[in-house]
């Protein structure tokens, strides 16, 4: 079966992935990278799912930095916004020469004493910013500023988001920085019905949805919508409606 983490990050973070693939859910939307990009991160709550290649196991490399860090960056080499601040919860790279061999530095710097490898890690994070700011623009500066002046999403934004996913309840009260029974209260007064019962309603109107369009099974689509099988799905769906998914046209 295939677990999500859930992950809090205090510091921003690179994400380079080496092998295999991650898909990841923030508290306003989500993403899937492969080992051909990396990812900036914001600090902050997320969930990430790791999947394996076929032939290989997973494999990433991580860097951290923190506000403090960047913000000294911005002042030292005088980088200005250009343009507003960057809504995303993070930053896709397509990678390049220059991201695989910036890579194969970081190993090598791994090896060094501490002392030595703390000063070239602080050295090399730099070089990577200039880079990346070279490479994205203003596009790229906007999201740096957006990691200083970031505002937590509200809690129906992240219930919107999260409605027809496959997250567990739980992982969603993750993402709202509450803990289950805090969830569970907050949203029967926001919404005045249990949680579970909503999203269960919800998820199974988006399923009947998909099936009458005719361009999906059932077996295309009940993952996705929080079920971890497909018999489950199926009897929730007969219970629901009356008939089975495959009678729906």
């Amino acid at each position: 079966a295939v677990e999500n983490d859930k992950i809090n990050l205090s510091l921003n973070m690179f994400s380079f992935l080496q092998t295999g693939q991650k898909q990841i859910h923030f508290s306003d939307t989500s993403v899937a990278v492969n080992k051909s990009q990396s990812i900036l991160l914001k600090k902050g709550n997320c969930i990430w799912t790791e999947l394996l290649d076929k032939e290989s196991s997973y494999y990433c490399k991580l860097l951290f930095f923190s506000e403090k860090q960047l913000k000294s960056f911005l002042t030292k080499n005088n980088i200005k916004k250009q343009a507003e601040n960057s809504d995303l919860s993070f930053f896709i790279i397509n990678n390049d020469d220059f991201i695989t061999s910036y890579l194969n530095s970081l190993s090598i710097i791994a090896s060094k004493p501490l002392q030595f490898a703390q000063n070239m890690l602080s050295n090399k994070f730099e070089e990577l910013i200039l880079y990346l700011i070279s490479k994205y623009g203003n596009a790229f500066i906007a999201y740096l500023y957006s990691l200083i002046s970031s505002e937590p999403s509200h809690f129906n934004d992240i219930i919107k988001s999260k409605t027809y996913s496959n997250l567990k309840l739980e992982e969603i009260a993750f993402l709202c920085n509450m803990s289950l029974s805090t969830f569970k209260r907050h949203f029967r007064k926001e919404y005045g019905i249990s949680p579970g019962k909503w999203l269960r309603e919800k998820r199974l109107e988006r399923a009947k949805e998909l099936l009458e369009l005719g361009n999906l099974k059932a077996s295309d689509i009940y993952f996705n919508l929080g079920y971890n099988n497909l018999s489950n799905f199926s009897a929730a769906f007969k219970k629901r409606y009356g008939k089975s998914p495959k009678q729906i046209f």
